[in-house]
């Protein structure tokens, strides 16, 4: 199971960023999908999860509205689209697998089986 997360970078406070996470070794369909983020002397961070077999999403309450999670089957991709950024989102984001799907909680981060090597959102103020 390869996870490779991209789309990171600088951003003014208001802008936008779309991260990408390429999944590979893995029947896609069978797991889920969830970004996480860690700020430097912070907790982990269960930012959002999908899906791709059920449709089934979900979102931090401090990005609801913001932000936008998505999956392509095809490319074994999943998209974080990120609006109205503030510098409180500031932090490394992660996106992991879980097989099953479903019951435990999305944003429980343990029972995730892969994880991404992590990339970087900086949003300036």
């Amino acid at each position: 199971v390869q996870l490779v997360e991209s789309g990171g970078g600088l951003v003014q406070a208001g802008g936008s960023l779309r991260l990408s996470c390429a999944a590979s070794g893995f029947i896609f369909d069978d797991y889920a999908i969830g970004w996480f983020r860690q700020a430097p002397g912070k907790e982990r961070e269960g930012v959002s999860f999908i899906s791709s077999s059920d449709g089934v999403t979900h979102y931090a309450d401090s990005v609801k509205g913001r932000f936008t999670i998505s999956s392509d089957s095809t490319r074994k991709t999943v998209y974080l689209q990120m609006s109205t950024l503030k510098p409180e989102d500031t932090a490394v984001y992660y996106c992991a697998a879980r097989f099953p799907a479903h019951g435990n909680p999305w944003n429980a981060g343990e029972v995730y089986n892969a994880w991404g090597q992590g990339t970087q959102v900086t949003v300036s103020s």
